[in-house]
Protein backbone atom coordinates (compact mmCIF):
# COMPACT_ATOMS: atom_id res chain seq x y z
CA UNK A 1 0.00 0.00 0.00
CA UNK A 2 1.34 3.42 -0.94
CA UNK A 3 2.04 6.01 1.70
CA UNK A 4 -0.96 8.31 0.87
CA UNK A 5 -3.34 5.37 0.95
CA UNK A 6 -1.90 4.16 4.25
CA UNK A 7 -2.30 7.63 5.78
CA UNK A 8 -5.90 7.85 4.60
CA UNK A 9 -6.70 4.45 6.09
CA UNK A 10 -5.25 5.47 9.45
CA UNK A 11 -7.30 8.66 9.45
CA UNK A 12 -10.47 6.74 8.66
CA UNK A 13 -9.80 4.36 11.56
CA UNK A 14 -9.20 7.21 14.00
CA UNK A 15 -12.37 8.98 12.85
CA UNK A 16 -14.37 5.81 13.30
CA UNK A 17 -12.99 5.34 16.81
CA UNK A 18 -13.74 8.96 17.70
CA UNK A 19 -17.30 8.65 16.42
CA UNK A 20 -17.73 5.40 18.34
CA UNK A 21 -16.47 6.92 21.59
CA UNK A 22 -18.65 9.99 21.14
CA UNK A 23 -21.70 7.84 20.46
CA UNK A 24 -20.95 5.72 23.51
CA UNK A 25 -20.68 8.81 25.73
CA UNK A 26 -23.90 10.26 24.36
CA UNK A 27 -25.69 6.95 25.05
CA UNK A 28 -24.57 6.78 28.68
CA UNK A 29 -27.41 6.69 31.14
CA UNK A 30 -27.81 9.54 33.58
CA UNK A 31 -29.48 9.97 36.94
CA UNK A 32 -33.17 9.14 37.15
CA UNK A 33 -34.88 10.60 40.20
CA UNK A 34 -37.11 8.19 42.10
CA UNK A 35 -40.72 8.43 40.95
CA UNK A 36 -42.36 9.34 37.68
CA UNK A 37 -40.66 11.84 35.43
CA UNK A 38 -43.62 14.17 35.81
CA UNK A 39 -43.12 14.21 39.59
CA UNK A 40 -39.56 15.56 39.39
CA UNK A 41 -39.39 19.03 40.87
CA UNK A 42 -37.69 22.02 39.27
CA UNK A 43 -35.19 21.98 42.13
CA UNK A 44 -34.18 18.38 41.40
CA UNK A 45 -33.73 19.10 37.69
CA UNK A 46 -31.67 22.19 38.49
CA UNK A 47 -29.42 20.26 40.88
CA UNK A 48 -28.84 17.44 38.38
CA UNK A 49 -27.89 20.03 35.76
CA UNK A 50 -25.58 21.67 38.28
CA UNK A 51 -23.81 18.33 38.84
CA UNK A 52 -23.36 17.67 35.12
CA UNK A 53 -19.74 19.02 34.96
CA UNK A 54 -18.70 16.18 37.29
CA UNK A 55 -20.23 13.41 35.19
CA UNK A 56 -17.07 12.64 33.20
CA UNK A 57 -14.83 12.30 36.26
CA UNK A 58 -14.20 8.89 37.82
CA UNK A 59 -13.56 8.72 41.56
CA UNK A 60 -11.77 5.87 43.34
CA UNK A 61 -10.91 5.29 46.98
CA UNK A 62 -9.26 2.26 48.63
CA UNK A 63 -10.21 1.13 52.12
CA UNK A 64 -8.25 -1.50 54.04
CA UNK A 65 -9.31 -2.71 57.48
CA UNK A 66 -7.11 -5.46 58.80
CA UNK A 67 -6.89 -8.64 56.74
CA UNK A 68 -10.59 -9.21 56.19
CA UNK A 69 -11.72 -6.00 54.49
CA UNK A 70 -9.82 -4.61 51.54
CA UNK A 71 -12.07 -2.77 49.10
CA UNK A 72 -11.95 -0.31 46.21
CA UNK A 73 -14.93 2.01 45.84
CA UNK A 74 -15.60 3.46 42.39
CA UNK A 75 -18.00 6.32 41.91
CA UNK A 76 -19.37 8.48 39.11
CA UNK A 77 -21.78 11.38 39.31
CA UNK A 78 -24.99 10.47 37.47
CA UNK A 79 -23.27 7.95 35.21
CA UNK A 80 -22.69 4.19 35.33
CA UNK A 81 -19.28 3.10 36.61
CA UNK A 82 -19.24 0.34 33.98
CA UNK A 83 -21.64 1.19 31.17
CA UNK A 84 -21.02 -2.13 29.42
CA UNK A 85 -22.75 -4.03 32.24
CA UNK A 86 -25.94 -1.95 31.99
CA UNK A 87 -26.53 -2.42 35.70
CA UNK A 88 -27.09 1.29 36.54
CA UNK A 89 -24.29 1.02 39.11
CA UNK A 90 -23.26 4.54 40.08
CA UNK A 91 -21.16 3.49 43.08
CA UNK A 92 -19.68 0.00 43.28
CA UNK A 93 -17.45 -1.86 45.71
CA UNK A 94 -14.77 -4.30 44.57
CA UNK A 95 -13.23 -6.80 46.98
CA UNK A 96 -9.48 -6.80 46.26
CA UNK A 97 -9.07 -10.29 47.68
CA UNK A 98 -11.54 -12.19 45.52
CA UNK A 99 -12.46 -9.59 42.87
CA UNK A 100 -16.16 -9.66 43.75
CA UNK A 101 -18.07 -6.52 42.74
CA UNK A 102 -21.05 -5.24 44.70
CA UNK A 103 -23.29 -2.39 43.58
CA UNK A 104 -23.76 0.01 46.49
CA UNK A 105 -26.21 2.33 44.71
CA UNK A 106 -27.81 2.75 41.31
CA UNK A 107 -28.36 5.94 39.32
CA UNK A 108 -31.89 4.94 38.29
CA UNK A 109 -32.96 5.35 41.93
CA UNK A 110 -31.54 8.76 42.70
CA UNK A 111 -32.45 11.35 45.28
CA UNK A 112 -30.88 14.79 45.35
CA UNK A 113 -31.33 17.87 47.54
CA UNK A 114 -29.16 20.68 48.79
CA UNK A 115 -28.44 23.31 51.42
CA UNK A 116 -26.71 26.66 51.35
CA UNK A 117 -23.26 25.23 50.56
CA UNK A 118 -23.72 21.49 50.01
CA UNK A 119 -25.49 18.98 47.77
CA UNK A 120 -26.60 15.54 48.93
CA UNK A 121 -26.67 12.84 46.26
CA UNK A 122 -28.24 9.49 47.20
CA UNK A 123 -28.13 6.30 45.14
CA UNK A 124 -30.59 3.67 46.29
CA UNK A 125 -31.40 0.20 44.97
CA UNK A 126 -27.98 -1.38 45.51
CA UNK A 127 -27.34 -5.10 45.93
CA UNK A 128 -28.99 -6.63 48.98
CA UNK A 129 -27.15 -7.08 52.24
CA UNK A 130 -26.47 -10.58 53.39
CA UNK A 131 -26.56 -10.94 57.16
CA UNK A 132 -26.91 -7.24 57.92
CA UNK A 133 -29.77 -4.75 57.88
CA UNK A 134 -32.48 -7.39 57.44
CA UNK A 135 -31.20 -8.09 53.93
CA UNK A 136 -32.41 -4.76 52.55
CA UNK A 137 -30.85 -3.13 49.51
CA UNK A 138 -27.72 -1.08 49.94
CA UNK A 139 -27.72 2.70 49.67
CA UNK A 140 -24.93 5.21 48.98
CA UNK A 141 -25.04 8.75 50.40
CA UNK A 142 -22.57 11.23 48.90
CA UNK A 143 -22.15 14.61 50.59
CA UNK A 144 -20.70 17.18 48.16
CA UNK A 145 -19.40 20.23 50.04
CA UNK A 146 -18.58 23.64 48.65
CA UNK A 147 -14.93 24.41 47.87
CA UNK A 148 -14.37 27.26 45.44
CA UNK A 149 -11.74 26.91 42.75
CA UNK A 150 -11.85 23.09 42.84
CA UNK A 151 -13.80 21.07 40.30
CA UNK A 152 -13.72 17.93 42.44
CA UNK A 153 -11.39 16.54 45.09
CA UNK A 154 -11.05 14.63 48.36
CA UNK A 155 -13.46 11.80 47.57
CA UNK A 156 -13.46 9.49 50.59
CA UNK A 157 -15.65 7.13 52.57
CA UNK A 158 -16.69 8.32 56.02
CA UNK A 159 -18.48 5.31 57.43
CA UNK A 160 -20.75 2.38 56.76
CA UNK A 161 -23.83 2.10 58.92
CA UNK A 162 -24.87 -1.54 58.90
CA UNK A 163 -25.66 -2.29 62.52
CA UNK A 164 -29.28 -1.15 62.27
CA UNK A 165 -32.25 -3.25 61.29
CA UNK A 166 -33.22 -0.88 58.50
CA UNK A 167 -32.10 2.25 56.68
CA UNK A 168 -28.44 1.24 56.52
CA UNK A 169 -26.16 3.27 54.25
CA UNK A 170 -22.61 4.01 53.09
CA UNK A 171 -21.56 7.64 53.65
CA UNK A 172 -19.07 9.35 51.33
CA UNK A 173 -17.92 12.94 51.01
CA UNK A 174 -16.12 15.09 48.47
CA UNK A 175 -15.39 18.75 47.72
CA UNK A 176 -16.48 20.64 44.63
CA UNK A 177 -17.18 24.16 43.48
CA UNK A 178 -20.50 23.06 41.95
CA UNK A 179 -21.98 22.96 45.45
CA UNK A 180 -21.09 26.60 46.13
CA UNK A 181 -23.79 29.26 45.99
CA UNK A 182 -23.58 31.90 43.30
CA UNK A 183 -21.47 34.83 44.39
CA UNK A 184 -23.44 38.01 45.01
CA UNK A 185 -22.29 40.49 42.42
CA UNK A 186 -24.75 43.29 43.31
CA UNK A 187 -23.20 46.68 43.92
CA UNK A 188 -23.81 48.53 47.15
CA UNK A 189 -25.68 51.85 47.20
CA UNK A 190 -22.43 53.68 47.95
CA UNK A 191 -20.73 52.09 44.95
CA UNK A 192 -23.63 53.02 42.67
CA UNK A 193 -23.56 56.63 43.88
CA UNK A 194 -19.79 56.80 43.46
CA UNK A 195 -19.95 55.42 39.91
CA UNK A 196 -22.80 57.81 39.03
CA UNK A 197 -20.92 60.81 40.45
CA UNK A 198 -17.70 59.89 38.61
CA UNK A 199 -19.64 59.44 35.36
CA UNK A 200 -21.29 62.87 35.70
CA UNK A 201 -17.93 64.50 36.40
CA UNK A 202 -16.43 62.84 33.32
CA UNK A 203 -19.34 63.94 31.12
CA UNK A 204 -19.12 67.51 32.49
CA UNK A 205 -15.37 67.83 31.88
CA UNK A 206 -15.29 66.18 28.45
CA UNK A 207 -18.49 67.82 27.20
CA UNK A 208 -17.50 71.24 28.55
CA UNK A 209 -14.02 70.99 27.05
CA UNK A 210 -15.41 70.14 23.62
CA UNK A 211 -17.95 72.97 23.82
CA UNK A 212 -15.35 75.57 24.84
CA UNK A 213 -12.91 74.43 22.17
CA UNK A 214 -15.23 73.83 19.23
CA UNK A 215 -18.06 76.30 19.82
CA UNK A 216 -16.57 79.14 21.85
CA UNK A 217 -13.11 78.78 20.32
CA UNK A 218 -11.27 79.01 23.65
CA UNK A 219 -7.58 78.22 23.93
CA UNK A 220 -5.30 77.04 26.72
CA UNK A 221 -6.79 76.88 30.22
CA UNK A 222 -9.88 78.73 29.02
CA UNK A 223 -10.98 75.45 27.42
CA UNK A 224 -11.77 74.10 30.87
CA UNK A 225 -15.53 74.51 31.48
CA UNK A 226 -16.39 77.46 33.75
CA UNK A 227 -12.71 78.13 34.30
CA UNK A 228 -13.26 81.55 35.92
CA UNK A 229 -15.78 80.11 38.38
CA UNK A 230 -13.48 77.27 39.47
CA UNK A 231 -10.56 79.69 39.73
CA UNK A 232 -12.54 81.99 42.02
CA UNK A 233 -13.81 79.00 43.98
CA UNK A 234 -10.25 77.87 44.57
CA UNK A 235 -9.31 81.30 45.88
CA UNK A 236 -12.37 81.34 48.15
CA UNK A 237 -11.52 77.89 49.51
CA UNK A 238 -7.95 79.00 50.14
CA UNK A 239 -9.18 82.11 51.98
CA UNK A 240 -11.56 80.01 54.02
CA UNK A 241 -8.81 77.59 55.00
CA UNK A 242 -6.57 80.52 55.89
CA UNK A 243 -9.31 82.00 58.07
CA UNK A 244 -10.27 78.74 59.82
CA UNK A 245 -6.92 77.04 60.18
CA UNK A 246 -4.75 79.92 61.47
CA UNK A 247 -4.15 79.54 65.21
CA UNK A 248 -3.27 83.21 65.93
CA UNK A 249 -5.53 86.24 65.64
CA UNK A 250 -5.23 88.01 62.36
CA UNK A 251 -4.40 91.39 64.03
CA UNK A 252 -1.42 90.01 65.94
CA UNK A 253 1.77 91.71 64.77
CA UNK A 254 4.32 89.59 63.10
CA UNK A 255 7.07 88.09 65.23
CA UNK A 256 9.70 89.73 63.06
CA UNK A 257 10.24 93.15 61.56
CA UNK A 258 11.50 93.70 58.10
CA UNK A 259 14.39 95.98 57.40
CA UNK A 260 13.29 98.98 55.32
CA UNK A 261 14.60 102.35 54.35
CA UNK A 262 12.56 103.99 57.06
CA UNK A 263 14.48 102.09 59.71
CA UNK A 264 17.81 103.23 58.51
CA UNK A 265 18.95 106.36 60.33
CA UNK A 266 20.81 109.25 58.71
CA UNK A 267 24.45 108.75 58.32
CA UNK A 268 26.23 110.00 61.39
CA UNK A 269 28.25 113.13 60.83
CA UNK A 270 30.73 111.87 63.32
CA UNK A 271 33.53 110.24 61.53
CA UNK A 272 36.52 108.31 62.54
CA UNK A 273 38.91 110.64 60.81
CA UNK A 274 40.79 111.22 64.07
CA UNK A 275 41.74 107.58 64.10
CA UNK A 276 43.59 107.90 60.88
CA UNK A 277 47.29 108.64 61.15
CA UNK A 278 48.16 112.28 60.53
Amino acid sequence: MSSPCHTSAVLVVFMALAVGVGAQQSNERSCDVIGDESSESQMERALLKKLEPLSQIRFNVTVEKGKTENYIYRFRVCREVNSTLHDFGGLVQTDRQNGKTTVIGRINETQVFNGSDWIMLIYKGGDSYGRHCSGEKRRAVIMISCKRGVTASSFSIISEEREKEQECFYLFEMDSSVACPAEDSHLSIGSILLITFASLIAVYIIGGFLYQRLVVGAKGMEQFPHFAFWQDLGNLVADGCDFVCRSKPRNTPAAYRGVGDDQLGEESEERDDHLLPM
